[in-house]
């Protein structure tokens, strides 16, 4: 799966692609991510003083120890 990153860059730089093409930047569809991926930084979390529940952590997609 790719990073959630290299997946904005991408589509950035197709829209980047067609403006310099000549495109009107208004012209072009809005788009909106269709996945979210959900991070937990436990270490973060800890540090600011946060108790993350137990519920919360299996709904994540990634927990960081």
């Amino acid at each position: 799966m790719a990073s959630p990153v290299a997946s904005a860059i991408r589509h950035a730089s197709r829209y980047l692609d067609v403006v310099l093409k000549g495109a009107n930047p208004d012209d072009l569809p809005v788009q909106q991510p269709t996945r979210f991926e959900l991070f937990v930084n436990l270490k973060t979390a800890k540090t600011l003083g946060l108790d993350i529940p137990e519920s919360f952590l299996l709904r994540a997609d990634k927990v960081i120890e």
